[in-house]
């Protein structure tokens, strides 16, 4: 895959996107709810499986070298934070995202949200387990899996499916301008 100097500037944005997403949030414990994963679905859509990961990548990798872009302070010692795996989670969740919308010329609404649909579930796949271990295990919180699905899972669902709905519909009013643009510019 050759990487073009559009396509840093596009993961760069998504990237810095993801940082801004953590800073819009309603603090809970143990973890809040924010807007990463608008922009992590967003990623995927608009850049592709490929950039769209990248973005996130890039965006964690930023968060373990102690730069200020998750949603508490960063640096090595977070990969000890509960709401780690979801952000792992968001590396994966924009490849399949990505993948998912992938090679649609003309984009539905309904492949879209079930693309998204299909990203936030991977994420609270690896982010639920991720929580529930290390607030088990590594702070020692008396958690059960039904408390971590409840505090992980369960109220963070109404908002992500809004987020999804909101995603994709923004993916199909975006998506053709940007494939036209790439058409008339290659």
């Amino acid at each position: 895959m050759k990487i073009t100097t559009r396509d840093m500037i596009l993961v760069s944005l998504f990237t810095s996107l993801t940082a801004i997403g953590a800073f819009i949030k309603i603090p809970l414990e143990p973890a809040p709810i924010t807007l990463q994963f608008l922009f992590t679905a967003l990623s995927g859509i608009l850049l592709g499986p490929k950039l769209g990961a990248l973005s996130e990548i890039v965006y964690v990798i930023l968060g373990l070298l102690g730069l200020p872009v998750f949603t508490k302070p960063g640096g090595l010692s977070y990969i000890f934070e509960p709401t780690f795996g979801y952000l792992i989670g968001y590396i994966i969740g924009a490849y399949i995202i990505g993948k998912l919308s992938e090679y649609t010329t003309k984009p539905s609404f309904f492949k879209l949200l079930t693309a998204c649909i299909s990203g936030i579930i991977i994420i609270y796949i690896i982010g639920v387990p991720y929580l529930y271990i290390i607030l088990k295990y590594v702070t020692l919180t008396p958690i059960t899996i039904t408390s971590a699905l409840k505090a992980g899972f369960l109220i963070f669902l109404p908002g992500d499916l809004i987020k999804c709905i909101l995603t994709a519909s923004l993916g199909v009013k975006i998506l053709p301008v940007i494939k036209n643009y790439v058409l008339d510019h290659s």
